[in-house]
C-alpha cells in the first residue's frame, strides 16, 4: 500500500493500470515495426495516439470500475462493462485517426492494432476481475501479533479484500484470551517476535490485540522490527489502508487526535469551494433537460409538488433545507413521523424507483452545492431526528459534520444504501476515512466510482 494526496492505493491497482497501458503501447510498437520500413510515419503521432488512447481507456476502466479492489460483480456483470467500455472507446479512437495526419494504409493498420489492443486489455481485464489468486506477483507477508477475536477480523478482511496479502501466521500474545484464529497458524513464541518475522521474511506486522495492558505489547520487539524494515500498523491504521474505512472497533480518541488527518486548513477550503461551483455548474447544464422530463413524469403521475424539501444536519451541525426530486407519494409520512427508507419501500412511485436507480432525484442538489450548503463530495446529509439518534448510539457519529454533506461520498460509492443503525455505524467507518484523509485527488476518485455506481444503479432504494 502506498499513500498519494493522502489517498490509500494498493500497489496491484497500479500494477494493473501499468498492464493495460501495455496493451496499447505494445500494439502501437507493433505497428511501427510492420508499415514503418514501408510508409513514412511520424514517431510524434504515434506516441500521441498511444498516449491519449491508453490514458482514456485507464479512465474508462476506473469509471466503469474495473480497478476496485472489492467488487461484488458477476463475471456477466464484469463483460457487460467490457462491452460498453469498448463502446465508448471506440469514438475516441476514430476521433484521434482524423486528427492525426497518416497515410491510408498506415491508418487502416492503426485501427486493427489500436482496437485489438483495447480488446485483449479488456479481455484480461475482466478475468483479472475475477480470478480468485493474485496475477501481478506482487504479494505481502503479513504477520498478525495476537490471536483473538480482532485478529480473526483482519484474516476475514484480507481474505476479502486483498489477494496479494499472505498471512504467514498469527503471534500469540501472553496475556490474551483463548485464541479464536486457525490452530495451525498460531506461531511459536520460542523465538522473539524480531527472530520470527525476520525468519518468515515478514513484510507487515500487524497488531490485533484484544487486551493491551500487562506487558500484551512487546514494544522493544516491535521497534526493532520496523528499524529492520518491517511495517508495523496498529488495527485502525491497517484497516484504513486496506478498506478505505476507520473501523469503530479499533478506533479511539488518541489515534485522531494525534494521528495524520482531519485537516480543515483554508487552502483545501477554498480549493473545494471552486471545484464544486465548477463541477455543479457544468452537470446543472449537461443535465438540465433530464431535470425537465423528470419533473414532467412526476406531475403526470402523482401530481404536484414536484421537489421534496427536508430539513438535513449540515457542517458543524447547522440545518439546512436539502431539495430532491419527490420519488414518494405525497403521504409518505402522513403521520408526521421520520421512517428509514428500505428495499422495496411501497411509498417510492413508479417513476420515484427509475428516478432512485439512476439517482436522478439527487440532482436538484447541485443547487444547495452552489448556494454553499452542500459539497459535491461529502457524508450523506442526514435528517435532525436520525442524527439524535445516531449521535447517541454511535461513537464519534459528529466527527462528520465537521465537514459539508455531499450529493455523492465515500460511503456512498462505498457500501450499499443503510436504513438502520447497523448500517449507519458501517457508513460511518467510510465517512471518518472521507474526514480523515479528504483532497480534491479524492473527490475526483469518488466522483469517477459514482458513474458506475450510476451506470449499475448499485445501492439504490
Amino acid at each position: 500500500m502506498f499513500q498519494f494526496f493522502n489517498h490509500w492505493f494498493s500497489w496491484r491497482t497500479i500494477a494493473q493500470m501499468l498492464f493495460d497501458l501495455s496493451f496499447v503501447i505494445v500494439g502501437m510498437i507493433i505497428v511501427a515495426m510492420w508499415v514503418g520500413n514501408d510508409l513514412p510515419i511520424n514517431a510524434k503521432h504515434l506516441v500521441i495516439f498511444a498516449v491519449i488512447l491508453g490514458c482514456t481507456m485507464l479512465v474508462i476502466n476506473a469509471w466503469l470500475g474495473f480497478y476496485q479492489r472489492i467488487h461484488l460483480r458477476t463475471i456477466s456483470e464484469s463483460r457487460a462493462r467490457a462491452v460498453l467500455s469498448l463502446y465508448l472507446a471506440v469514438p475516441v479512437a476514430y476521433g484521434l485517426f482524423v486528427m492525426l495526419p497518416m497515410s491510408t494504409l498506415s491508418r487502416e493498420f492503426m485501427q486493427l492494432s489500436a482496437m485489438s489492443a483495447v480488446f485483449g486489455m479488456l479481455i484480461n481485464r475482466v478475468s483479472v476481475s475475477h480470478s480468485s489468486k493474485a496475477t501481478t506477483g506482487i504479494t505481502r507477508r503479513i504477520l498478525v501479533f495476537g490471536t483473538g477475536s480482532q485478529a480473526l477480523g483482519v484474516k476475514r478482511a484480507l481474505n476479502k479484500s486483498d489477494p496479494t496479502a499472505e498471512i504467514v501466521g498469527f503471534f500469540p500474545s501472553p496475556n490474551e484470551e483463548s485464541p479464536v484464529v486457525p490452530e495451525m497458524q498460531i506461531l511459536s513464541r520460542r523465538k522473539t517476535l524480531t527472530d520470527t518475522a525476520k525468519a518468515l521474511n515478514v513484510d507487515e506486522i500487524v497488531v490485533a490485540l484484544t487486551e493491551r495492558r500487562g506487558g500484551s505489547m512487546p514494544l522493544r520487539e516491535l521497534l526493532d522490527c520496523k528499524l529492520h524494515g518491517i511495517r508495523v500498523l496498529d488495527l485502525a491504521s491497517h484497516f484504513e489502508q486496506t478498506l478505505g474505512q476507520i473501523r469503530l472497533d479499533s478506533l479511539y480518541a488518541g489515534w485522531l487526535i494525534f494521528g495524520d488527518g482531519f485537516r480543515q486548513g483554508t487552502f483545501r477550503s477554498v480549493i473545494k469551494r471552486v471545484s464544486d461551483i465548477i463541477f455543479a455548474s457544468v452537470l446543472i447544464v449537461l443535465s438540465l433537460p433530464i431535470m425537465v422530463i423528470t419533473a414532467l413524469l412526476i406531475v403526470m403521475e402523482n401530481g404536484f409538488p414536484v421537489f421534496y424539501r427536508q430539513e438535513r444536519v449540515g457542517l458543524n451541525g447547522r440545518l439546512f433545507n436539502v431539495i430532491k426530486f419527490r420519488s414518494m407519494r405525497i403521504d409518505a409520512e402522513k403521520d408526521g413521523q421520520p421512517v428509514w427508507a428500505k428495499a422495496g419501500d411501497d411509498r417510492v412511485t413508479k417513476v420515484g424507483r427509475v428516478i432512485r436507480k439512476l439517482r436522478i432525484d439527487e440532482l436538484p442538489q447541485l443547487f444547495s452545492v452552489l448556494n454553499g450548503h452542500m459539497s459535491l463530495v461529502g457524508p450523506r446529509p442526514e435528517r435532525p431526528f436520525f442524527v439524535d439518534q445516531l449521535t447517541k448510539e454511535i461513537p464519534f457519529y459528529a466527527v462528520r459534520h465537521s465537514v459539508k454533506p455531499g450529493v455523492t461520498g465515500w460511503a456512498q460509492v462505498r457500501y450499499h444504501y443503510g436504513a438502520t443503525v447497523e448500517d449507519s455505524a458501517e457508513k460511518l467507518q467510510y465517512d471518518l476515512y472521507y474526514v480523515k484523509n479528504h483532497s480534491l485527488f479524492l473527490d475526483i476518485v469518488v466522483l469517477f466510482e459514482t458513474i458506475g455506481v450510476v451506470l449499475t444503479g448499485k445501492g439504490a432504494q
